[in-house]
This record gives structure tokens, C-alpha cells and sequence, in this order.
């Protein structure tokens, strides 16, 4: 039976360290204002993006080099109904050698078709890990969200 999580997995030439290094500096590959510990087990992280998408991670298994998962204690999410609907859930990144490259597989446990952030979610997560996280990767420069300036009226 297929998974009803959302899952989505990029292949590199880098080393598992440098994949695993690269998931953990979340800050260069995901947008929006994070605070805590984003690369050490028992560690606690926020996610914020304007009032928009608010998170709270706490990492639950950090085996260097092969998997990292987060624990989603708490959310806001302001463009669904259920705005608590990612709490409880849990996100997945495991790291292995396969055919002389790297693969990276990522999975946004209780992220399942027909819950309101379905769509949305997946397609940001997509990006997010297809593009920012992979660059950040590959080339050492992710791709999240430029950081927007402050206006003299802010």
C-alpha cells in the first residue's frame, strides 16, 4: 500500500555528512525566522513566516548521517481553517548511499491528501526540498525566501 504522507526525495553527489550538514543549517534552506537548535537531538526550533505559518520542531532522532526527525509541538497555520492541523505531525529526513550518490528522502508524516494544507503545503515543501534544499546542498546556497527589507513605516 502506497504511503499517504507527503513525500519527496532528491539524489546528489555529495556524502551522506554533507546532505545530513546541509538538512541541519535550516536556516539556509527554509525561509522565514527560526530560532533554537535546529542541528542537535532533544534541540528545540520555532518557525515563523509574517503572520502567516508559525511552528514549533523539536528534534526527536538525530542519527548523524542517516536521519533526522522533527516533532511538531506546535502550530498556527493562518490560511487553513484547522490551524493547528500539522500539530502532532512529524517530519522526516533520511540520508543514504545508493549507486555511488547520495539520496535524501523526505516525509511530512500526517501531511495526507484531503486535509486543508494539503495543496499548499506540499507544493512549498516541494519547492523547499527540490530546490532550496539542494542547492544548499550541491552549489553550498539555498534558495529560501529573500528576507524582506524594513520600511521606515515598520
Amino acid at each position: 500500500m502506497k504511503s499517504q504522507n507527503f513525500t519527496a526525495h532528491i539524489t546528489v553527489d555529495q556524502s551522506p555528512a554533507e546532505a545530513f550538514a546541509a538538512i541541519n543549517n535550516v536556516r539556509g534552506w527554509w525561509s522565514g525566522e527560526i530560532e533554537g537548535d535546529t542541528d542537535k537531538l532533544d534541540g528545540e526550533f520555532t518557525y515563523r513566516y509574517k503572520d502567516i505559518h508559525y511552528s514549533k520542531q523539536k528534534i526527536t532522532e538525530f542519527i548523524p548521517n542517516e536521519k533526522v526527525v522533527w516533532l511538531i509541538l506546535d502550530s498556527s497555520l493562518n490560511f487553513v481553517e484547522d490551524k493547528s492541523e500539522w500539530n502532532g505531525t512529524r517530519i522526516t529526513f533520511e540520508v543514504a548511499r545508493k549507486g555511488g550518490q547520495t539520496q535524501v528522502r523526505f516525509t511530512h508524516v500526517g501531511l495526507v491528501a484531503g486535509r486543508e494544507c494539503y495543496d499548499a503545503c506540499s507544493n512549498a515543501w516541494g519547492f523547499y526540498i527540490n530546490s532550496s534544499l539542494k542547492k544548499l546542498i550541491t552549489k553550498g546556497k539555498g534558495q529560501p525566501n529573500k528576507k524582506e527589507k524594513k520600511t521606515a513605516k515598520d
